[in-house]
């Protein structure tokens, strides 16, 4: 049963993020760029909720990858949650490596590759040239990705030719890729398509990821926050907030399979944070230290 804030909590709250200690943080307008996955939708409208509590005005600008990090370097961004280092997002961060800031780590230890449900029975990506025709999609032999420009896709079609797949990657948003996923879970069919963790499904579904003997996916990332130059020095509040900000799977997991449960990010943001309001002021007391 979840639990649910009483009035006095709820003043209580209201009352400690508007304090005058973060007087010096409020009346601030805020762009934080972001992208259309689970993770990053999930911790963009958490850190909307609560900036918006501590007087600054925030407007989430959904962009592609490649335009994040032009408009973050040009200042039209301020930050954005989410960059995945030392493999992902090297590529996309390569031109802008003298301009953008990149600040503290959030998240340990990424995981990114192709996954099946776990009834299916293969466990490696080279075993799926020899059952190319089990994994139909439309008629012909895919695997669903999510949009073309990140770092995934390009990854899945390096693996294809690396391994000589008979496979198609489609490429779609991540929503229409789940649906998918959850058509043929729900009905036991194969199914292989692109993911990553953190990630809700995992909570959701029995998944694997497929072995990657040539590591075409890498080992692993650490997610950071990143910022436009100069930030920190503008606003470091904030910075020290945002520095002090991290994230197990089990915390991760429950605000990104709350969001889903709810179907609105805002609602199940609000519901995560009423209910780990002394996580969320720990990272709070940062900023309170830094002012």
């Amino acid at each position: 049963m979840r639990k649910m804030l009483c009035p006095l909590a709820a003043t209580v709250f209201t009352a400690m993020s508007l304090s005058p200690v973060h007087a010096f943080a409020q009346e601030k307008t805020l762009t934080i760029g972001t992208n259309n996955w689970a993770e990053n939708v999930a911790v963009a409208n958490l850190w909307k909720l609560v900036l918006e509590n501590h007087g600054y005005d925030v407007e989430l600008s959904a962009v592609g990858k490649s335009a994040l990090y032009a408009g973050m370097a040009a200042d039209d961004i301020d930050l954005s949650l989410e960059i995945w280092l030392p493999h992902t997002d090297k590529e996309f961060l390569a031109p802008y490596k003298d301009t953008l800031e990149v600040h503290a780590a959030w998240y340990d230890k990424t995981g990114l590759g192709l996954v099946v449900p776990s009834y299916v029975d293969i466990d490696t990506i080279p075993e799926l040239a020899k059952h190319a025709d089990e994994f139909e999609y439309q008629g012909s032999p895919t695997i669903l990705g999510i949009d073309p420009g990140s770092a995934i896709a390009g990854m899945t079609d390096a693996a294809i030719e690396t391994y000589d797949l008979p496979l198609a990657q489609v490429n779609s948003s991540e929503p229409a890729m789940m649906s998918a996923l959850d058509s043929a879970y729900m009905r036991e069919e194969p199914i292989v398509v692109t993911l990553w963790n953190p990630h809700w499904a995992f909570a959701d579904y029995d998944l694997k990821y497929l072995e990657d003997p040539e590591n075409i996916y890498g080992d692993g990332d650490t997610i950071y926050w990143f910022s436009r130059q100069g930030f920190a020095e503008d606003d470091p509040w904030l910075t020290a907030v945002l520095d002090a900000w991290h994230m197990s799977d089990q915390s991760l997991g429950t605000l990104m399979s709350e969001i889903e449960a709810q179907g609105d990010p805002v609602a199940g943001a609000r519901t995560w944070l009423e209910e780990n309001r002394d996580q969320v002021d720990e990272w709070l007391a940062a900023g309170e230290e830094a002012g």
